[in-house]
């Protein structure tokens, strides 16, 4: 009997703990479901998908803004490089024509020396005349600024001069031309008349007979050169020049000269 209540006893007793971690497993769950600790898997991935939302919407806000400031940015921006493209063409412009405006009054200061008249087509800045001529030559064109000037002269020279010591040198022969207002013909032609074209020179880089003196370099030589002619002969070839420049044989100088001023 004593027997049977003690068995009864622990029957009750384990059937008793069990339910208690029944009870208290069930309990955790619903604690944790419960966010009894201040957290539940259904609120964490409530903040986890609020803050997607807040990461999104601040993306597209940052995005919006930008475009919107670009957009008002843009217009001011390009106005303002237009603007300054405008005044560096505008500079350039005023620039060369002020290169040409000297150059055409040099030319007439050199033609004036030799009692030249020049048309007032040139004074101008406009182009001569086709049928111009300069001396029996076709007319130098000085209206078209000091760039297309040394280009178009700067190939000429080099054709004619294609071969010898002076090849090469047809942009530094027509820069100086420019620069003192001399036909740019006229330095290289007198070249073949003294010397081939540099091939037999009396002193070093002196293609020309000019003077008693030498260069260390064709540059210099041909820059002192130019500079000459138009300090002591005038703007281009003449009776008078010639007589100058050669006096023992000026005719045949002056004829030979002209022909090979005719060939550039």
């Amino acid at each position: 009997m004593v027997f049977t209540a003690i068995a009864g006893f622990f029957i009750v007793a384990i059937v008793g703990g069990v339910g208690l971690g029944v009870a208290s497993a069930d309990s955790m769950d619903d604690m944790e479901r419960a966010g009894a600790f201040g957290f539940s898997k259904s609120s964490t991935h409530t903040d986890s998908l609020s803050q997607q939302v807040n990461a999104t919407v601040e993306s597209e806000t940052f995005q919006f803004l930008e475009r919107s400031a670009l957009a008002e940015a843009t217009p001011r921006n390009l106005d303002a490089g237009m603007r300054m493209i405008d005044d560096m063409e505008r500079a350039e412009q005023e620039r060369i024509a002020a290169e040409n405006a000297a150059a055409l009054e040099r030319m007439a200061a050199e033609k004036a020396k030799q009692g030249v008249e020049t048309s007032k087509e040139t004074v101008s800045g406009e182009a001569p005349a086709p049928e111009t001529v300069e001396y029996n030559l076709p007319a130098v064109d000085w209206s078209v600024g000091k760039e297309a000037f040394v280009a178009e002269w700067s190939g000429r020279i080099d054709g004619y001069l294609s071969g010898s010591p002076l090849e090469g040198y047809g942009q530094i022969f027509a820069e100086a031309a420019w620069d003192n207002g001399v036909d740019p013909r006229w330095s290289p032609a007198i070249s073949n008349t003294e010397s081939s074209k540099g091939e037999v020179c009396f002193r070093p880089c002196n293609a020309w007979g000019w003077g008693n003196t030498g260069w260390g370099d064709w540059e210099t030589a041909i820059r002192a050169h130019v500079a000459g002619l138009a300090a002591g002969y005038g703007y281009s070839i003449t009776v008078e020049a010639a007589q100058i420049y050669c006096p023992p044989n000026w005719q045949e100088w002056y004829n030979k000269t002209l022909t090979q001023m005719s060939y550039i």
